[in-house]
């Protein structure tokens, strides 16, 4: 059983919903990113999603851009990426955590090395937005086979036929973004994203996160409380970019978003 999949079952077992923060690696320096996974488990996260550094991040809104930015500065790259997981380990041997970025530094590794490299260092999953799941059949049976799971994400705009083709190659879990738009948006509504989820739920038995537009405590709850887990971003990474400079500050900042949506979460 991978330890994505132990954790969301002892979730389910215990009543509670997953809570997936994601920060983007080597923002705003390198330093920062161990102490700050972390602050992450110790305040509630359940699964990290630690976001590669990369040139052109489609996906992503503004905020998420400029962390990859301040990054970049200090060019931090897909091997470094993995070291910082690698030091992870060291100390906490539980909390998943999955690589969110893109295709190309992967590709430019080579998939073999990579997926080697990824689970020698810890690594539980990998969700590569540009990844389509016509070109997925290789890549994804590849880490599969070496211990990764593989997430995907789906969207207001995506089929029933399409999703159910994505969560063929999924495992793990998989991430509907919440609203059409980029990370950062913030018109989340959250009765469409229940209909949507009850649809989904009709082509994959894998639990469902649900990102984009959760910014605190209320709306953590509130989608917490239709999806299997919660990702947020945006609202974290910013507290970064309010502190560069101060990294006991950003991480404290940090830390109280996460418990506050921790509580909101667990006392539904």
């Amino acid at each position: 059983m991978s330890r994505i999949q132990a954790c969301f079952e002892q979730l389910c077992a215990d009543g509670r919903k997953a809570l997936i923060p994601y920060v983007t690696a080597g923002d705003p320096d390198p330093a920062m990113t161990l102490p700050l996974m972390h602050e992450l488990v110790e305040a509630g996260a359940d699964v990290i999603e630690l976001g590669v550094p990369f040139s052109d991040p489609m996906a992503d809104g503004p905020v998420i851009q400029q962390a990859m930015e301040r990054a970049l500065k200090h060019q931090v790259s897909l091997t470094q990426v993995l070291e910082m997981v690698r030091q992870f380990r060291e100390t906490n041997q539980t909390t998943p955590v999955v690589l969110m970025g893109y295709l190309n530094p992967v590709e430019r590794m080579g998939y073999e090395t990579f997926a080697d490299a990824a689970l020698a260092a810890g690594v539980d999953g990998v969700l590569t937005v540009d990844l389509p799941p016509e070109e997925a059949d290789e890549v994804a049976a590849l880490f599969k086979a070496r211990g990764l799971d593989v997430i995907f994400l789906l969207s207001p705009t995506t089929t029933l036929q399409r999703a159910a083709k994505i969560c063929h190659h999924a495992s793990g879990y998989v991430y509907y973004v919440s609203l059409k738009g980029v990370t950062g948006s913030s018109a989340l509504n959250v009765t469409d994203v229940a209909a949507k989820l009850d649809q989904l739920r009709t082509v994959t038995d894998l639990p469902i996160g649900v990102g984009f537009g959760i910014r605190d405590g209320k709306t953590a709850a509130a989608v917490g409380a239709v999806a299997d887990g919660v990702v947020v971003g945006s609202v974290l990474v910013n507290q970064i970019a309010d502190h560069v400079g101060q990294p006991e500050q950003a991480r404290k900042a940090i830390g109280a978003i996460i418990r506050d949506m921790r509580l909101a979460m667990d006392q539904r």
